[in-house]
Parts: structure tokens; C-alpha cells; sequence
């Protein structure tokens, strides 16, 4: 079945076909620089993993959830994901 990407504010989590890379022993998929809040699973069975700077999220049970500070939960299906952060840029001026 295909899946759309899913976005928590600036983190975006696009499926993939696999998930490759050592496993990490925290589910945290970004860290806010100013605010230090974070967007990590908070529920479900999961795991995260890094291979040459990527993340991935690998979602084991039915669903997992994807908490932050300042947003809406967000349930990730199980499955395979890649973790891209989209980072602004300020423009001088």
C-alpha cells in the first residue's frame, strides 16, 4: 500500500522501502535549536536508526505517535520512513 508523506511542522517523514543503518537508543527525530523542544515517538513500537548523516524510523506496532511541544500528535502507520528536516533560511535584507 502506498503512503503519503507525513509532516510535523518542519519534519517530514516520506516512506521508504527499507530502513538501513545502526540503531540509535532514542527516538528523537529533530531537536528544536532555539527552544530545545523536540519531535520524537512518544507511544508505539519503534526504532530509529542513522546511516551516513540520514535518519530513518522504523514503526513496528500498528501505529506510532509523533509528539512536539508546540503541535498536534501526529500517528505514524507502521512501516519504513526516512527523516528529512526542512530547514528555513533567513534572508538578509
Amino acid at each position: 500500500m502506498f503512503q503519503l508523506p507525513i509532516r510535523q511542522d518542519n519534519v517530514i517523514l516520506n516512506p521508504v522501502k527499507e530502513v538501513v543503518g545502526k540503531k540509535l537508543s532514542h527516538l528523537t527525530l529533530a531537536e528544536g535549536e532555539v527552544t530545545g523542544h523536540r519531535h520524537r515517538i512518544t507511544s508505539g513500537l519503534a526504532a530509529l536508526y542513522e546511516n551516513n548523516g540520514i535518519l530513518y524510523l522504523k514503526v513496528f506496532s500498528i501505529t506510532a505517535v509523533l509528539t512536539h511541544e508546540e503541535h498536534e500528535q501526529i500517528t505514524i502507520p507502521q512501516g519504513s520512513w526516512i527523516v528529512k528536516i526542512k530547514r528555513e533560511h533567513k534572508q538578509e535584507g
